[in-house]
């Protein structure tokens, strides 16, 4: 479309690319340029060639359109940048501003409906996908479409595969709506968000999270009226639709009393704590949105800053941690994790060199930019298989996915677990 044509509803403002001095202290935090070497797939040339679209000086073209969606929107930029420019907010309005003004081809566009218009927001269908995908893998089809390569014939749905999630059923559907009394004194009433993807491929990790959290004397409300966060669609230019799930989890949640609004999950977290912005220009909601983020806490932030409950038994393990990139750079959460890990006894933890460089996980861009994200995938392994740990310890659901796909590919057989499941250990192994 002709740069004079554009609706630039959704476009990057100016004030917020002003921001960018093009000094190129981000190039050597962004994945995509160590590994390119191109300046227009660094944070400063994106950035350049935001500023081109929305004063009109170029229209949106296909090479445009390429240099954004090569992006993991890891905001590893933004922990580099000395202005404070606010990265991420600019590429989710760059791809929001490409949405409006590109329309993709129809099958595209029907995938995308279906994939973040309905899976996503409606739980019966998670629990139908859910179903399928456990029949599959349960029955021993995985086992044999893996082993006999069958997928290579058809590009990269051979790589898409093994990143497919587990199904662990049962699903964690049937513990929304319920509260968990705290064990012990109560100090803390909070609620938790079970996310959407997360109440079947990481049905453990919650029901783990619940458990933590009633050690550490919270009563663990599960809100029924909650749903999905709206992390994908507002990273793939969904705006409207990440607007709609912020409504609801705002209506859900806010006005529960809660000392604090909890997710176990990175990049959700990310998007939650952002609500303010997505709803900056809602009258109905700008306030609830401002209280709202007051509340939101990552578990590791939340369980980094009280009291532990100290009744925690050894984990004899060598682990090593995979910073989630929005958790680091996004809530700038890194202190948290560390802590909780260094208070198990007989865990032995071992720093990862680049460990909060991105696995290429990113959301759905493992899937999207296979190649890409397979090479980062392989570097990375580079740097957990030098730790000689065991154990990859995670806080980001995608990212566990992902390293435990390297693990598979490139690893020395290592497990992956998230935090909070290496206490939840702790607490099992503890006697008295």
């Amino acid at each position: 479309m002709a740069a004079s044509n554009l609706n630039n509803a959704e476009a990057p403002l100016q004030k917020d690319l002003d921001k960018c001095v093009h000094c190129g202290l981000c190039l050597n935090a962004c994945p995509t340029y160590r590994e390119l070497g191109v300046e227009m797939d660094s944070p400063r040339g994106r950035i350049y060639q935001m500023v081109q679209i929305t004063t009109g000086q170029a229209p949106i073209t296909d090479a445009y359109v390429e240099h954004m969606d090569l992006c993991l929107a890891c905001r590893g930029c933004e922990t580099a940048c000395p202005s404070g420019v606010q990265y991420g907010k600019l590429i989710e309005a760059a791809r929001a501003h490409i949405e409006e003004n590109r329309p993709r081809p129809l099958p595209v566009r029907l995938f995308r409906w279906f994939i973040f218009g309905q899976l996503l927001q409606t739980r019966w269908m998670l629990g139908v996908a859910g179903a399928g995908l456990y029949l599959y893998q349960a029955s021993g089809l995985q086992k044999f479409v893996r082993s006999s390569g069958i997928l290579k014939l058809f590009g990269k749905l051979a790589d898409i595969e093994m990143l497919s999630p587990n199904a662990e059923t049962p699903f964690f559907f049937g513990q929304i709506g319920k509260v968990f009394p705290a064990e012990g004194p109560q100090r803390y009433k909070v609620a938790f968000l079970a996310g959407c993807i997360q109440n079947v491929s990481f049905a453990r990790l919650n029901e783990a999270t619940v458990r933590v959290l009633q050690k550490n004397g919270c009563e663990v409300h599960i809100p029924e009226e909650q749903g999905c966060c709206g992390a994908l669609h507002v990273h793939s230019g969904r705006k409207e639709d990440g607007r709609k799930l912020a409504r609801k989890n705002i209506d859900a949640l806010l006005d529960g009393g809660f000392d604090a609004i909890i997710s176990n999950t990175g990049g959700c977290g990310s998007t939650l704590k952002e609500y303010h912005e997505l709803l900056e220009n809602d009258e109905a909601y700008h306030d609830r949105a401002h209280a709202f983020v007051k509340k939101m806490k990552d578990v590791n932030e939340f369980l980094g800053a009280i009291e532990l409950n100290p009744n925690l038994g050894p984990v004899p393990l060598s682990v090593t941690y995979q910073d989630s990139c929005h958790l680091a750079h996004g809530q700038k959460v890194r202190v948290g994790p560390r802590k909780i890990l260094a208070a198990i006894p007989a865990l032995r933890f071992k720093e990862m060199p680049m460990s909060d460089l991105c696995c290429g996980s990113a959301g759905i861009y493992n899937v999207v930019q296979s190649e890409m994200a397979s090479q980062l995938l392989k570097n990375k392994m580079g740097y957990v298989n030098g730790t000689g740990a065991e154990v990859i310890v995670a806080s980001n659901p995608g990212c566990m996915l992902q390293l435990d796909a390297g693990a598979r590919l490139h690893g020395t057989g290592q497990r992956v677990m998230h935090v909070v499941q290496v206490l939840d250990e702790a607490y099992k192994n503890y006697s008295s």
